[in-house]
């Protein structure tokens, strides 16, 4: 997989120096970030940092939610052929601990992907198409994980702690509107596959 294929920066230094098609906007409350839809898909939802709140216009948010295969089609073929963005957190401690104990946030980074690279490209087409067996007749939930991926990169990068990651996915949501959809109300159509980098 070539170099560029995944990206791992620090929401500070997004925001100082955005990638090109993105613009930041500082405001009193915190920062817009403005990006081009056609050459971007953002899956980033609002968040708090110390610079206040971050908002990513024209983001379609972590969960993605469709509703027709028009919307399907234009989201599957973005995947497939635009840089894809995301925001994880890394953390240090036991993640079963979160909740009972203070766990200290290493860092926030936007993630991005390039949906356009061959090996990237391969596994999004093989795991929707594993996944979503015929999306006209039934809803269902996906979320696309990419664990493996960034501690790969983690490996490398960061040294003095074994991070632990959280919202390390994405999900699409797909609503048929079939009266009797079976497999979704009894939670059997809820898949998940993984994105590596080797």
């Amino acid at each position: 997989m070539s170099p560029g294929s995944m990206r791992v920066t620090e929401v500070e230094e997004f925001l100082r120096n955005p990638p090109d098609g993105f613009a930041v906007e500082v405001l009193r409350s915190g920062c817009r970030v403005y990006s081009d839809p056609e050459k971007s898909l953002v899956l980033i939802d609002d968040f708090d940092s110390c610079r206040g709140r971050i908002v990513f216009q024209k983001s379609l948010g972590r969960k993605v939610k469709m509703h027709n295969l028009w919307e399907y089609n234009s989201i599957r073929k973005s995947l497939l052929s635009r840089r894809i963005y995301l925001l994880m957190s890394a953390w240090e401690g036991n993640f079963s601990m979160i909740g009972k104990k203070k766990v200290k946030v290493l860092k926030r980074f936007v993630v991005s992907l390039d949906g356009n690279n061959p090996f990237i490209k391969w596994q999004m087409e093989r795991g929707l198409d594993w996944t979503i067996s015929s999306v006209a007749g039934e809803s269902y939930r996906v979320d696309i994980d990419l664990t493996e991926a960034l501690e790969s990169w983690a490996e490398k990068n960061i040294r003095k702690v074994k991070p632990v990651w959280r919202d390390y996915s994405f999900t699409l949501k797909y609503y048929s509107d079939a009266l009797f959809d079976f497999s979704h109300h009894f939670g059997l159509s809820k898949r998940t596959f993984h994105l590596r980098l080797t």
